[in-house]
């Protein structure tokens, strides 16, 4: 009985094992996944290494963390202000992964030119809402909204996205 026991343990085994084989065969067939991803690690790796990169007066820098085509999520950190822009067709999505600062964003944005085909900028906000920030807050900026950063840390790092404005 005990050597039936075994055969029949051994024999699962065979044919668990020729399963995971003919498993992993037939999983390194199939499509790729298609979303993008970053771990938690994977986007602090980054943040170190774009803050070893950034020259002593560097103000910002900017790197693609996922893409998808045209969609990209990237890393933001500023270290200085930036100047008050807008982007006419893209809405902006960002979420604070570090630092503090201050968002102005609304009302009617001073001395407009554009500097990119999807930026406009200009000398300073009017009548606009400030709100402080800080890690964990989410912000979302509609296709067309002036808007500026202030930093009142060191830094305030940014997990940002544009995304298409609504129609």
């Amino acid at each position: 009985m005990a050597r039936a026991r075994t055969m029949g343990i051994l024999l699962l085994l065979a044919v668990s094992s020729g399963s995971a084989a003919a498993y992993a065969q037939t999983g390194a067939a199939q499509a790729p996944d298609p979303s993008g991803f970053a771990s938690g690690a994977d986007v602090q790796r980054q943040v170190v290494q774009m803050l070893g990169e950034m020259k002593a007066d560097q103000g910002f820098m900017w790197r693609p963390l996922v893409r998808d085509g045209a969609t990209v999520a990237a890393i933001e950190i500023w270290r200085k202000p930036g100047r008050p822009a807008l982007h006419p067709a893209e809405a902006e999505y960002a979420i604070v992964l570090e630092g503090s600062g201050t968002l102005v964003s609304g009302g009617t944005m001073a001395d407009p030119k554009a500097s990119k085909p999807n930026l406009v900028e200009g000398s300073r906000i009017e009548g606009g809402n400030s709100r402080t920030l800080g890690p964990g807050d989410v912000i979302l900026i509609p296709a067309g909204v002036p808007h500026f950063f202030d930093i009142t840390g060191d830094r305030l790092v940014l997990l940002g996205i544009k995304l298409p404005g609504a129609k």
